[in-house]
């Protein structure tokens, strides 16, 4: 009989270190699938998760950074046709924003489903996941999670700010800064159109939903400017703060930091235990 040599063990080493990140990637992702599960048997709602964090799965070791997509738009519209028009849709969004373009197909058919749509942001939901929020029909927030201005962004340049400076010096403007100016302007109206459309569709007068749409387009913040939930409810949209724990469960399994994470904590909750909790032990 053939004893395993030490090129054998070798080799099998090898070969089961280059398979073992696919297999913890697998394990992930049925964890996140029950846990989906199991807040959509809680909630009675179909859930669609669009989570864009840095994954372990990475080109040459860098990190990816991950951004709205029209493959996004693709699988979120296709979730939705899924969904019975009697069943209320539960999204949650954790994103930095991305393109225009996949933001709107998402918001317009979530606008389109019959039964309550709810968005539910546990951090924050920036430029495209805020109009992806203004389709609900309800804005779920952590009290310390953000949404963001929606003024369009040109390259590195907010579309706004190019019209000041074209107002300010459009004598001495070139062709190329005439021309900017000019597709500046209409991406403002294009994307407050798209907001007053959105809001009409959810039942804001005409007059709220003008009155959102200048304030989130027209400069009046930086595009990274944080948007609490109180600044939100101030607009006059329909916020809660109750965020369910699962999905502060399920965001824990998105979290995969590559070498020592920059934030550690002991992970065990202080104070009075609440109603119900088994209370730990003290140690003899």
């Amino acid at each position: 009989m053939h004893q395993p040599s030490f090129f054998d063990l070798f080799w099998l080493l090898i070969i089961f270190f280059s398979l073992w990140p696919i297999f913890q990637q697998k394990n992930l992702e049925w964890a996140r699938l029950r846990l989906i599960r199991e807040i959509e048997k809680k909630r009675k709602s179909r859930v669609i998760t669009m989570i864009h964090r840095q994954e372990r799965l990475a080109f040459m070791g860098f990190p990816l950074m991950r951004f709205i997509t029209i493959e996004d738009s693709e699988r979120i519209l296709r979730a939705i046709r899924m969904t019975p028009d009697d069943m209320p849709i539960d999204l949650i969004v954790h994103t930095p924003g991305g393109l225009a373009l996949a933001a709107t197909q998402i918001a317009s058919a979530l606008v389109k489903h019959k039964s309550p749509v709810r968005v539910i942001v546990p951090h924050y939901a920036m430029s495209g996941g805020t109009l992806i929020a203004l389709a609900a029909d309800e804005i779920v927030m952590d009290p310390n999670a953000v949404l963001g201005p929606l003024d369009p962004q040109l390259g590195q340049f907010p579309a706004p700010s190019i019209l000041k400076a074209f107002e300010m010096k459009k004598k001495e403007m070139k062709d190329e800064m005439l021309i900017l100016a000019d597709v500046a302007e209409k991406s403002l109206v294009q994307m407050k159109n798209t907001i007053i459309k959105i809001l009409t569709a959810k039942g804001h007068s005409q007059e709220k939903a003008e009155n959102i749409a200048d304030l989130l387009t027209s400069g009046y913040w930086t595009h990274d400017y944080p948007l609490t939930a109180e600044v939100i409810k101030e607009m006059g949209l329909n916020v809660s703060t109750d965020v369910p724990q699962e999905v502060y469960d399920l965001m824990e399994l998105y979290y995969q930091p590559s070498g020592q994470p920059s934030v550690q904590y002991i992970p065990v909750p202080y104070g009075e235990p609440k109603k119900g909790s088994v209370p730990l032990r003290k140690p003899h």
